[in-house]
């Protein structure tokens, strides 16, 4: 149990440093204005034969967490990131565009993807259309299924989309330190640049490891599940909030780089964690916010050291200062107006201001 909580004690990873880009030789100097190079487009037949392939590494890298999805922001090579938009955003269950298996459709089974209409039929392999932040069509390719180890509900894929900038296929997950090469898991709903969810017949999400969707599944809030017959669906969009500490359901974080924090709720999935460990003592952190699907419901502090009123700046009328107690040690200085603070679904605590 001790192992298991200690898993479960989650850095909300986000962004302090932009990407690395591979230095280039300066060009030598040229007179007048030199156009772009011209993209050759590669045709259908021979993009599909370049997928899932051996590649080379990532032309950058960089430390991720703000973001929902996990995934790149954008195909270009430009420092910088944008949380609120991604490469791939969903994908269309019944759009294949290219099988060497006869596979028609796929569908979701609790947290893996099954070929349709022969569930016997490989996944691997398949390319599927999907929908980038800005919705334009990407082509997505699953490349590999692996189980969990841990959970049989659970499967992983290496998955590659065609990247039209560059003309070849690539990871679309950002990777960082601590996962270099991303996987991602198949969750169902979409979500928006502002961090809602809902339901879209036909489309789901595919969520890479360093995205706090992806996250919120590996912490136990599997959105397929049930506790004492209410669905874990809005215990897992609630926790997406909390992972990122978008306190005014904006889509916009309020946290640093691998920061540490405990969360438990009262459906008896997690509860808060006692014993300390290398890198957490449950007595140097305290309560910081209790969160709803779409943010915070009462807010002690912010994460990342800002003044609460920054946040009420954020979003005016959202939340007015109160005194709230939540029992067993959880205050609230400030809470959402028209919502009960004791209605939300999820709290967490972390270690005080940097």
């Amino acid at each position: 149990m001790k192992a298991l909580k200690s898993f479960l004690l989650t850095f909300a990873c986000l962004l302090l440093t932009p990407p690395v880009l591979a230095a280039r030789p300066a060009p030598s100097p040229i007179p007048g204005p030199r156009s772009a190079p011209a993209v050759v487009s590669v045709p259908a037949a021979d993009r599909y034969a370049l997928r899932c392939q051996e590649r080379a590494p990532e032309r950058y890298r960089s430390h991720q967490g703000t973001a929902l999805w996990g995934t790149k922001p954008s195909w270009d090579s430009s420092p910088g990131t944008n949380e609120k938009h991604s490469v791939l955003v969903s994908i269309d269950v019944n759009a294949v565009r290219k099988t060497e298996t006869g596979v028609k459709a796929v569908r979701l089974e609790k947290g893996r993807l099954v070929a349709w209409p022969q569930t016997s039929q490989q996944v691997a392999g398949t390319v599927l259309q999907g929908t980038s932040g800005d919705g334009k069509p990407v082509e997505v390719a699953i490349c590999a299924a692996e189980p969990a180890s841990d959970d049989p509900e659970l499967t992983w894929y290496r998955i590659e989309a065609w990247n039209p900038v560059a003309q070849e296929w690539e990871n679309p997950c950002t990777a960082d330190g601590r996962v270099p090469a991303p996987r991602a898991v198949a969750v169902s709903g979409v979500w928006d640049g502002t961090g809602a969810r809902r339901d879209v017949p036909g489309k789901l999400t595919l969520a890479c490891e360093n995205g706090a969707i992806s996250k919120c599944v590996r912490w136990g809030y599997k959105p397929w599940t049930e506790r004492n017959g209410k669905s874990l669906v809005d215990l897992h969009q609630a926790c997406t909030r909390m992972a990122r500490a978008d306190y005014c359901g904006n889509g916009r974080s309020h946290t640093r780089d691998y920061t540490v924090i405990d969360m438990y709720d009262g459906f008896g999935v997690l509860s808060p964690t006692t014993q300390a460990s290398e890198d957490f003592d449950p007595k140097k952190i305290t309560f910081e916010a209790a969160w709803a699907p779409d943010g915070a419901t009462c807010i002690s502090r912010t994460r990342d050291g800002k003044a609460l009123s920054s946040i009420l700046q954020e979003c005016p009328q959202r939340f007015r200062a109160s005194t709230v107690d939540l029992g067993e040690g959880d205050r609230c200085a400030v809470q959402r107006e028209g919502v009960s603070p004791k209605a939300a679904l999820l709290r967490n605590r972390s270690h005080g201001s940097p």
